[in-house]
């Protein structure tokens, strides 16, 4: 083959490539965007160099504009709740709530706020592409990694494309390619930290009250005005 078909060929792949990433964000974000409140089931694992740490699992719900919800009931029943203005975290055997302003959490910074906001990607990233080396986890998916807004390039041995970048400016979202359903997100830190969530069993527009997102402060719960714990419910 000539050089020239040679690179017809190239550049008629990449060009197919982004095709389908494109297609398939739209169809991410069309798919939760269609829904004012969401749920679904999920599964949180906090893992440190390979090795698995902590394991959670519960029940979120969102709700535009800007409000959260994450249930968790196993292996402890915490609350992390998000009113649109402060994020509470709430664990009632230390009867303490963590109050903090919401755009000062870190978790406001993931594609979990995308969820209760306007559904659009380019929100906080700055380029979306193929993982080609992280393998998805069912049939039918495909992973995509996403730059963030404002990260930095020191080097790193990268993931998917994104060699040469620091792994924790990069958070990789599996998500199935015929339904548009989120499946996977993977938040990589840095030190070898990371922590993923899987959801499953979503359900769109479920009925629930807009008082399932407001924290009433229970009697004798002391309330603490700081930053959320890095190793609890902190996403950077």
């Amino acid at each position: 083959m000539s050089l020239l078909l040679w690179l017809l060929a190239f550049i008629g792949d990449f060009v197919a490539l982004g095709s389908q990433v494109q297609d398939l964000v739209r169809a991410f974000e069309g798919r939760y965007r269609a829904a004012h409140v969401l749920e679904a089931r999920f599964l949180e694992r906090y893992s440190e160099s390979g090795h698995l740490l902590r394991t959670e699992s519960g029940t979120a719900y969102f709700r535009r504009p800007w409000k959260m919800r994450l249930e968790y009931e196993a292996p402890e029943k915490n609350l992390f709740l998000v009113d649109g203005k402060t994020a509470w975290f709430y664990v009632p055997e230390d009867h303490t709530v963590t109050r903090v302003p919401a755009k000062q959490s870190a978790d406001w910074r993931t594609p979990l706020a995308l969820l209760a906001g306007e559904m659009k990607l380019s929100r906080i990233c700055a380029r979306v592409e193929l993982a080609d080396e992280t393998k998805p986890e069912l049939d039918g998916d495909v992973v995509l990694s996403c730059r963030l807004k404002g990260s930095d390039t020191k080097p790193v041995q990268g993931v998917g494309r994104e060699a040469g970048r620091s792994s924790k400016d990069i958070v990789i979202l599996e998500v199935n390619e015929a339904t548009g359903v989120l499946v996977r997100v993977v938040v990589p830190e840095s030190g070898g930290v990371g922590i993923e969530f899987k959801f499953n069993d979503w359900r769109f527009d479920p009925p629930v009250p807009d008082s399932f997102f407001r924290f009433e402060v229970p009697p004798g719960v002391a309330i603490v005005n700081s930053e959320l714990p890095s190793e609890s419910k902190s996403i950077k």
